[in-house]
Order: structure tokens, then sequence, then C-alpha cells
């Protein structure tokens, strides 16, 4: 039975499963605001109606569930002063929350493309989906901008410092790196997807899964585990590249590499968030210190030119300020974390959602 509230994300009911579509497949299911509320609002109804005993959520098309935020839009948010931006944000991350204590079996088909709020929508669920085809990754230190959507809260408790690389590098992983990390628990192959949704709609998610979960492939982050655990084990970004750089291991070389063609700001704050995220008790206290850095992003040059040099104009060719570590001030890094006084996302407090 159909419950269509809008062409950007759709919902269906189909016995026991309350089926989220999100749809907007020519932008790879980029999120939007209205999708963020409906999704809230359609989870609040659905966690209340006990015929509704499965959540699924999957995107449309063939390229993946998610590819994050319209970071488009975000640009246009951000240039007009960035409200909106910051509207979107405490939205979407009160939307992470929700998924994350939600009450019933919240299954995630991270089939293809899940960057971003991909992950946030997918990841903090009970249930998560990998396939050969997933692309999993939190790359905001291209475009100027750090994880959040709860990105730091799982990145930093991924097994040694591999969410830290993950982080530092804002690389692409696979279904295998995804289980590796903890952000994905079953690998089903993406052909079997329908019939294990058709299975769902019938039976309890424990017996549908033991019908369509195979052995993981072999993790490559798993097998360079003992170089990143190394070298990412610094307090200092600076540092950390340099240990990169020293290692007899082409690979941690070449991260390096990768790690200099980011935002310096990005990166160094990306390696706070993470740290001090490893500190914090509870996804609502570090979705609210993921707020406070965003809003400040917003505030600043970098998410604005690393947008328009890989999605505007798209001569891949940011410029920085500063254009290398060595010229991010810690006093700088710490003043991204400060407290945003009335404007706190607060989602701790009992108004909160």
């Amino acid at each position: 039975m159909s419950e269509d509230t809008g062409t950007e994300v759709l919902f269906s009911r189909d016995r026991r499963v309350g089926h989220i579509l999100l749809n907007r497949p020519r932008v790879m299911n980029a999120l939007t605001l209205r999708m963020v509320d409906e999704i809230a609002a359609k989870l609040d109804e659905w966690a209340i109606d006990d015929t509704v005993e499965t959540v699924v959520v999957s995107g449309a098309g063939d390229r993946g569930l998610c590819a994050g935020g319209d970071i488009v839009a975000l640009y246009r948010q951000v240039l007009a002063g960035g409200e909106d931006a910051a509207l979107f944000w405490a939205h979407e991350y009160a939307l992470n929350a929700q998924i994350a204590r939600y009450p019933k079996p919240y299954v995630a088909l991270m089939d293809g493309t899940v960057f971003g709020g991909g992950v946030g929508v997918s990841a903090h669920g009970s249930v998560r989906v990998v396939t050969e085809r997933t692309k999993i990754g939190m790359p905001e230190v291209g475009i100027g901008f750090v994880p959040d959507v709860g990105g730091t809260w799982l990145l930093s408790r991924a097994p040694g410092e591999l969410g830290t690389h993950v982080g530092l590098t804002g690389g692409t992983f696979s279904a295998a790196d995804a289980i590796e990390l903890r952000l994905a628990d079953f690998f089903v192959p993406s052909n079997r997807l329908g019939d294990l949704v058709e299975a769902l709609a019938s039976m309890p998610v424990s017996d549908a899964l033991a019908g369509f979960a195979t052995d993981v492939p072999a993790s490559a982050l798993a097998g360079a585990r003992s170089w990143i655990d190394d070298c990412y084990g610094l307090e200092d970004a600076f540092e950390i590249v340099a240990s990169l750089d020293a290692s007899d291991v082409a690979e941690a070389r070449y991260a390096a590499d990768v790690i200099r063609s980011k935002s310096p700001t990005a990166v160094a704050v990306t390696l706070e968030s993470l740290r001090r995220a490893r500190a914090l008790h509870t996804l609502e206290q570090v979705l609210d210190q993921e707020y406070r850095v965003s809003v400040r992003l917003a505030a600043g040059t970098e998410m604005v030119e690393g947008i328009r040099a890989q999605v505007i104009d798209k001569d891949r060719q940011p410029r920085w300020s500063p254009a290398t570590l060595a010229g991010v001030a810690r006093s700088a890094v710490e003043a991204y974390f400060a407290p945003v006084g009335r404007d706190e996302l607060g989602l701790l407090s009992p108004t909160a959602r």
C-alpha cells in the first residue's frame, strides 16, 4: 500500500515492513531538508504502529543509496548567510540520533554509493547491509568540511586508527572495509536484495538474513591495519603526515599525498573532532559537537572554496587558506569547538527530537 508524501522520498507498506525509498536518482539520492523531515515524521509514525515490525531504507536507481547532502544547495545556502544550512544540519543530525535509538529493526540497504549523509541515514541503523557494489566514504575534507552526521562518533570507534585514516584521507572503501570499520554488519549480493526485502515482509529480520547473508570478502583496510595504527596514532595532523611520509610502505606515503591535497583546516579539525568524539559518551554529545563545527565552517571560506572547486566550477584547484597543515594554528582549530550559545543544537535537552 503506497503512502507517498512527495517525489523526493517515497514510503510504502508491505505486510510487516515499512519501506523508505530515497528518490532522487539523478543526484544519487542526495538529501534535502524536506526529505529529512518527511523521514523523521514517518519514523515517528511507524514507531507506534504495531503493524510495522521492521523499517527498510534503500535508494532509487542503480547508483547507490545516497551520496550525502545536496552540496550544490548547501553552497548556495552558505553564500546566502548560512541560516538554511544550519537548519538543515540541525534537522539532519536529529534524524541521525532518531535512527540510532529507533525502537524497531531499521534495515539499511547500503548498495552502491554511500557517502556523507548517506552514512548518516544507514550506519546508525540496527541492521546495516552492504553488497559487492558498495562504495562507502566520508569525503568531506575534500570540500573543506569535516565528517558529520555522527560520522566522527562512528569513525572514532572503528578498530585502532582505521577511522582516522578514513576521515583524514576522505577515501572510498569497499563493503568488506565497511564491515571492518563497524559501519555495516552483513554482506548480501546485490541481486538478492529484492528477495531479502520480500522475506523481511513475512519473517523476523534474523530469519530473513540467515537465508541471504554470505561470507564477507577480505578487507584491504584490515590488511593495512599495522601501518595505519603506527602512523595515525599521533595527536597532530602535521605529525601524522610526516609519519606517513617516513613509512617504508608505499601505500602510507600515498596516503600522505592524499591528505596534503585536502583542506588543511578541514584535516586538522577532523582529527580534533575524532579525538574529542572518542572521549564523549553518547552519539547526541558528538552530534552537538559536530553542529558547532559545521556552523563555524559555514561562516568561513574553506567549505565554499572546496565546493566551488569540486562541484561548481569543477577546476579541481581549490585555494585553501592556510595552504598547508603547518599554517593551521592550534588556537584556530580549538575555536571551532567552542559553544555557540543560544544556537546550540542541544540534542540532549528534553525538548530535542
